[in-house]
């Protein structure tokens, strides 16, 4: 994985105290009085009462009331359009190819599309020795892969079950999981471990291991899957896996644990 870098501090005084000032008015859900904001930054009151005032004609702080200060909305609106222009497939890419260094093998980035998954990017190399059989925009049962069942498993009963009545629960191998009982189980392992698995149920001679990357809102978006030889799938990859989802859900804004579907 990429090595962590401690950011420099600004060269500017008046910009670190800035930044020092919103990071305590973020630690806090309410308004905080000066004195509380004064105490927490080490800054003179009249210093934080200055720069306060400065950052609230820009809207980067509301004074609910005299002598009392919380982020202001102007920094909604600053992360609504970073969120906006957030692409998954932007962000998972550098970590995707990192893994797969780590690896040499293919790492998929795939997205639900109804009952399907589809391929949106992957990083491979001639000599992870595996042809690729799903090129970038290829599509996938949901039941068949192990991105597909991270997604299903989100599903309550009832949606799973129109989804076998849909889709008839077709097999492409002898592997495939074919009857709804077993697919439920299936899931029901996904749910308790938060990672999906896929054992020659798509292609025989590959089996697959999964893991998912959630938004800001903790919404399942996509899913990283290791594909490998059947007979070479290494379980040490699992944790280098979920490092890689868990950097990009970050990225993304996400906040929470997902170990756990």
């Amino acid at each position: 994985m990429r090595k962590s870098t401690v950011p420099a501090a600004p060269n500017i005084q008046v910009i670190e105290r800035m930044f020092t000032l919103i990071d305590v008015l973020a630690s806090k859900e309410e308004a905080i009085s000066l004195k509380e904001i004064s105490e927490k930054t080490g800054l003179h009151p009249s210093t934080a009462h200055r720069i306060l005032n400065d950052l609230g004609v820009g809207r980067f702080v509301d004074r609910p009331e005299a002598g009392s200060y919380r982020l202001g909305m102007r920094l909604l609106e600053l992360g609504n359009l970073v969120k906006g222009r957030l692409n998954v497939r932007d962000v998972a890419l550098q970590p995707m190819r990192e893994l797969h260094k780590l690896t040499q093998q293919p790492v998929n980035l795939s997205m639900r599309q109804g009952d399907e998954i589809v391929y949106v990017e992957r990083a491979f190399s001639e000599r992870s020795g595996m042809q690729v059989v799903r090129a970038i925009g290829g599509r996938a049962p949901l039941h068949l892969t192990s991105v597909g069942k991270l997604f299903l498993a989100l599903d309550d009963p009832p949606k799973i079950r129109a989804y076998a009545t849909r889709t008839g629960l077709s097999g492409q191998t002898r592997n495939s999981i074919t009857q709804l009982p077993v697919l439920e189980r299936e899931l029901a392992k996904a749910r308790q471990n938060g990672v999906a698995r896929d054992n020659e149920e798509l292609e025989l001679g590959v089996r697959c291991m999964a893991s998912g990357i959630y938004d800001d809102q903790g919404q399942l978006v996509a899913g990283l899957s290791i594909s490998s030889p059947a007979d070479r799938l290494d379980e040490s990859w699992l944790s280098k896996l979920q490092m890689t989802t868990q950097e990009i859900s970050r990225s993304l804004g996400f906040k929470g644990n997902p170990s756990r579907l």
